[in-house]
């Protein structure tokens, strides 16, 4: 058995692997990184992930950093979980990875856009010049989405896979600070389905449970 931890913050993608240990049930641990006081950029977790970011995860004690690369070797390491769906095809397979690096390399950099404009610009208001141009882009890829979702609950029809714990992330994230939702009705189910789910429960509650904290360390950032 492998020896599990990973590193976390509240509200970033770090919930996608979070939800995909969930879901494969093999113990593991979380740690919570403090993005407001910096941590991430601390020479203590530069030396796991020089790039100094969430997730990070360890592999006993060895770090792997990248949803893409996380989410392949937990489907490969615990195949039974069903992370994705099982196939020999070795084209299908690098489908897969397709999709998950469609979430991470298109729309994750929209979401930064839409959630932290702040991020793009030191001149003028980037909450009303960034993010508009953030949910222009994310329009057609959401509506690219919706029609995928329309002939079945789940990104890959009837199985779920944790390509839907990436969409969950996304749509919660952009959502969560205005993102017009009426457009897209299929996606919304998607987020109501998903969220009844147990692995998708417990990963949330870990999650709020980490906001508490912050909160009362003073160190939580509200999404606006």
């Amino acid at each position: 058995m492998h020896d599990l931890k990973l590193f976390v913050a509240p509200g970033t993608c770090a919930r996608v692997p979070t939800i995909a240990l969930e879901e494969i049930g093999v113990p593991f641990e979380t740690e919570l990184i403090r993005t407001a006081s910096k941590q991430q950029k601390s020479p203590e977790f530069l030396a796991l992930n020089p790039k100094g970011k969430v997730p990070t995860l360890l592999i006993d004690g060895k770090p792997l950093t990248e949803n893409v690369a996380i989410q392949t070797w937990l489907h490969r390491t615990y195949p039974n979980a069903n992370l994705l769906p099982q196939t020999t095809d070795v084209l299908e397979q690098q489908k897969q990875i397709a999709d998950l690096s469609f979430f991470a390399a298109t729309v994750h950099p929209l979401v930064t856009r839409i959630a932290m404009p702040m991020f793009f610009t030191d001149d003028g208001d980037p909450f009303t010049s960034i993010r508009p141009k953030g949910i222009e882009g994310m329009n057609p890829v959401m509506t690219m989405i919706n029609e995928r979702l329309h002939s079945g609950r789940w990104w890959y029809g009837d199985q779920w896979s944790i390509v839907d714990g990436y969409l969950f992330w996304v749509w919660w994230r952009i959502t969560g600070v205005g993102f017009p939702d009426e457009e897209f009705p299929n996606i919304r189910d998607h987020a109501l389905r998903i969220m009844e789910r147990p692995s998708v429960i417990r990963a949330m509650e870990r999650e709020a449970n980490y906001v508490e904290q912050l909160k009362s360390e003073g160190l939580y950032i509200a999404p606006r």
